[in-house]
């Protein structure tokens, strides 16, 4: 089984200790629970590594899994620049693009200042959507062209 790197796991501390709830092997066991190398990438900033950000595809819509930035790079607009590159894939592709965040955490002001609603409260978790941003009724700058 993959083995989440010490840096994904650290990445998700700040969060978790905010709400009195990071423990390490369950942060690792969440993590694992729906990893797919090829839904998930690292962050560099500066040639370091930042975070990791998972982003799967599923039959309706885009799901943000994770967004982890490492404490040094938060509040330097590194989690903005990685959002707004994934919104930009999911608008190029005319989808919904999904997120969960807990109930307490700072991110749930993040995604709602990227122009994602609430749309679901679950025991631990909100649910947020943010539907495809097309400018002036055309599709922008991305597109995808069929044969």
């Amino acid at each position: 089984m993959p083995k989440p790197s010490p840096s994904c796991v650290e990445a998700m501390r700040d969060s978790l200790e905010q709400i009195g709830r990071f423990d390490p092997n369950r942060a690792r066991e969440r993590f694992l629970a729906t990893f797919a190398a090829s839904d998930t990438r690292h962050i560099f900033f500066g040639g370091a590594r930042a975070g990791v950000v998972v982003l799967r595809s599923m039959a309706t819509h885009l799901l943000l899994d994770h967004l982890y930035i490492l404490p040094t790079y938060q509040g330097k607009g590194v989690g903005a620049f990685v959002l707004k590159a994934v919104c930009h894939e999911a608008d190029a592709l005319g989808q919904d693009l999904k997120v969960g965040a807990l109930k307490q955490s700072r991110a749930n002001a993040f995604y709602q200042r990227h122009g994602f609603q609430l749309v679901a409260q679950g025991e631990w978790d909100l649910y947020y959507v943010r539907h495809p941003q097309v400018a002036g009724g055309k599709q922008g700058p991305w597109h995808i062209a069929s044969n």
